[in-house]
């Protein structure tokens, strides 16, 4: 990552050790042993774990390649994670969550559409194209993946689809018992099939038969 990377990495792993200038002009040392968890190492950090898995894959991914990778240290990845479970699926879950929580647009049919649009454009891009299935693989080998994966996903997603039924059960355009975790199924389930599944192309039409279809299977009035 060149030499900026390298200093950073090092200013990182040095825990206990004032960062430059500003903590010596503070007059401050931080406790024995306090890691300094710089943000642009962590970041560094983030993007190689998402390209070594769409790589690798989850079972052949290593905290020594996605140090090497990112340029650091592997004590800098253990500072952040104790494993690879929780450190690929935080990185995962940020990724999906992204651009999720969506503005009121005032009604249940634009709402739904601009849900859609997002989760199309999660889905399609290529590198997720190769990470989902590849998590969802491991996942039915290994139940502690398939817990946590799962709980990730939808936590992360979650408040979308209850904000988005909040808000049309408050304009009277849905039931007050409309069920939140179905409206994200209703959307997330047709366009998995497609992108990741069948590999078929989405074109504007379905996605806008797919809003209006969603609003319908939910009870919209």
């Amino acid at each position: 990552m060149g030499t900026q990377s390298g200093q950073a990495a090092v200013a990182d792993t040095r825990a206990g050790t004032p960062s430059g200038s500003a903590a010596q002009a503070e007059g401050k040392r931080p406790p024995t042993g306090a890691a300094l968890l710089r943000d642009d190492v962590t970041e560094a950090i983030r993007a190689a774990v998402f390209e070594e898995l769409a790589t690798t894959g989850y079972a052949r991914l290593s905290i020594e390649a996605v140090a090497r990778r990112a340029g650091v240290g592997k004590t800098a990845v253990y500072r952040r994670w104790r494993s690879k479970l929780p450190m690929v699926i935080e990185v995962v879950s940020e990724i999906v969550s992204a651009g999720i929580l969506l503005p009121d647009t005032g009604s249940l049919h634009e709402d739904l559409r601009l849900l859609i649009q997002v989760v199309y454009r999660l889905l399609r891009h290529p590198l997720a194209a190769q990470i989902v299935p590849d998590l969802l693989a491991e996942a039915a080998r290994n139940p502690e993946i398939a817990g946590t994966l799962a709980l990730a996903l939808r936590e992360t997603q979650r408040e979308s689809s209850a904000a988005l039924v909040r808000r049309a059960v408050a304009r009277g355009e849905l039931p007050a018992s409309t069920d939140p975790d179905l409206a994200l199924d209703l959307i997330a389930g047709p366009l998995y099939w497609h992108l990741l599944v069948t590999r078929e192309p989405v074109t504007r039409d379905y996605l806008e038969r797919l809003a209006r279809s969603t609003a319908a299977a939910l009870g919209a009035s």
